[in-house]
């Protein structure tokens, strides 16, 4: 999980730079860290939609935000409003396989009741940093 936790804009995408198109708006391409997983593109493009003007990336190459503003004094207003879905992403992310981790250990084990020694262990397990 840790390179998910890395996954971050490091800068534009040289063969993509930002163009002022005659529609009035400019076309930004964020290029990230490290691949994205699928899933992870998908949460992050259910977040990107909550954002004004939207953003998103392509869930099947995951290495690149697009996004795009009406004027230049947007474009760092808007990086940082990306940066900031990337890091809930992120947390989202890591949440829901801990979640996943901790259903497959109790779904393992015969004593699932919580207040069991073996669903305290699986917590544990589950919550390991690697």
């Amino acid at each position: 999980m840790q390179a998910i936790n890395d996954i971050k804009i490091v800068s534009i995408d040289e063969e993509r730079p930002p163009m002022i198109r005659k529609e009035a708006y400019i076309d930004l391409f964020f290029k990230l860290s490290a691949k994205a997983p699928m899933d992870w593109c998908e949460d992050f493009n259910a977040l990107g939609r909550q954002l004004t003007p939207g953003v998103k990336i392509e869930k099947n190459v995951g290495l690149c935000v697009e996004a795009w503003v009406k004027d230049m004094s947007q474009i760092a207003p808007h990086l940082e409003k990306i940066k900031q879905n990337i890091l809930d992403c992120n947390e989202q992310y890591i949440e829901k396989d801990r979640l996943k981790k901790l259903a497959l250990l109790a779904a393992n084990t015969s004593a699932a009741g919580e207040d069991s020694e073996q669903f305290k262990l699986n917590e544990i397990i589950a919550d390991l940093k690697f």
